[in-house]
């Protein structure tokens, strides 16, 4: 399939297998939706998504064994959910818009919200009654705090304070949800060397991390908010996996932690790091991703399946930062690469972009963008593990062998 956001018509019309008039009737039943072209003429384009989703549907009814196989790869949904919903290029958690929650809440108030179905009303009913994080005050967590990057500390405190938290093995809701804020507590904390966390999450990185700018506290909120939860990306199923097996939370939030680590996945970070390390030493960002482009590689940060139109949280983000830190030469450097990306290759920036742009404006320390990736999105782990848990199935797929035929004796 085509990667770009429109086809001609001629082009719809052979990805589809079908005459143009065909397409044309499509467009008439609201199948695809299409614009004009722009230009001399009437020539108009056709959404490249709109397209790639009927000959889905279409291949589906001639072989319905495929639906699962593709179901695997941004296909059709496999699993019920009531947390998340991404369409019309905005995201929702429980029906309320993310970005907008970000503008006015916390990271432990959202958290309570897609855990509970419902906001604290003056003190949380989650937070509030949550036993302190144990091994909080371990020497081991410190020290890994200290020497560790701080998603490498957070697996390991998850291992030490898993062995001192029997309470973790109440599966039912309102407990998980407990359990849920102390594992965000205790990551927290680790991420600055073993301080409390009971002032909440976004003030306490804060705190450690720019102790002098009391305005960061609600711009690192904003972050970890919109990190919260995006459906079934591969940490929260895998996470969801986990806990459809009953283990604990922490084993949940571990693997899912591992799943956020790869390059393809929350890792993408580092790349993005990198890649504007690169952009700020040349003198010509264009040329840096001509060159990117003539070598088959792609501009990281930019681009997403789910968000032809530009991945919201990216946007909401760079404009935070940007509201909140307008002088940061990070600012000048992001809005320097968006308009050249935009015009290169027509793509938008991804949430990765805005947080390694917003760690690069207040000066996070090493694997910054990446901790708070992971500090907000083990909200979504524990709310899809609830879910998982009251379900009471186990997520066992069946897989098509492709391999050796058994031989005859």
């Amino acid at each position: 399939m085509n990667k770009a956001r429109y086809l001609s018509g001629r082009e719809a019309a052979a990805e589809l297998g079908v005459k143009v008039a065909t397409l044309y009737a499509y467009v008439s039943r609201g199948l695809i939706r299409s614009e004009p072209a722009g230009g001399i003429g009437r020539n108009r384009r056709y959404r490249a998504e709109d397209v790639r989703k009927l000959k889905e549907r279409k291949e589906q009814r001639r072989d319905p064994s495929r639906l699962t196989e593709n179901a695997l790869h941004w296909g059709t949904p496999v699993l019920e959910s009531a947390i998340t919903l991404i369409a019309d290029g905005r995201l929702y958690y429980r029906g309320r818009d993310a970005v907008a929650l970000s503008e006015s809440h916390t990271l432990e108030q959202v958290a309570e919200f897609i855990w509970t179905g419902t906001f604290p009303n003056g003190e949380s009913a989650v937070f509030d009654s949550a036993s302190d994080a144990p091994a909080l005050h371990s020497r081991a967590v410190n020290e890994v705090s200290r020497e560790l990057a701080p998603v490498e500390a957070f697996g390991v405190s998850l291992r030490l304070a898993a062995a001192e938290d029997p309470a973790a093995y109440d599966l039912r809701p309102t407990a998980v949800a407990r359990t849920g804020a102390r594992l965000l507590r205790l990551l927290a904390a680790t991420a600055v060397g073993g301080r409390s966390a009971e002032i909440g999450v976004g003030r306490t990185l804060q705190q450690s991390w720019t102790p002098d700018e009391p305005q960061a506290a609600t711009l690192l909120d904003a972050a970890l908010v919109l990190c919260a939860d995006h459906e079934l990306n591969v940490s929260s199923f895998t996470a969801r996996c986990v806990a459809s097996a009953g283990a604990t939370p922490y084993a949940a939030t571990i693997a899912g932690l591992c799943a956020l680590s790869g390059v393809k996945h929350g890792g993408n970070t580092e790349r993005v790091g990198a890649f504007l390390k690169e952009v700020g030493a040349a003198d010509h960002i264009r040329d840096v991703m001509a060159g990117r482009l003539r070598r088959g590689e792609s501009i990281p940060g930019f681009g997403h399946p789910l968000y032809p139109e530009g991945d919201p949280r990216g946007k909401a983000l760079l404009e935070a930062t940007a509201a909140t830190y307008p002088e940061a030469p990070a600012v000048e450097l992001a809005s320097a690469v968006v308009t050249e990306a935009s015009e290169l290759v027509g793509e938008r920036p991804t949430i990765d972009f805005g947080l390694v742009i917003l760690a690069l404006a207040l000066g996070l320390p090493a694997g910054g963008a990446l901790a708070l990736f992971a500090l907000g999105r083990i909200v979504g782990w524990i709310g899809h593990a609830i879910e998982q848990y009251q379900s009471g199935r186990m997520i066992r797929p069946r897989a098509r062998y492709t391999g050796e035929q058994p031989s005859g004796s």
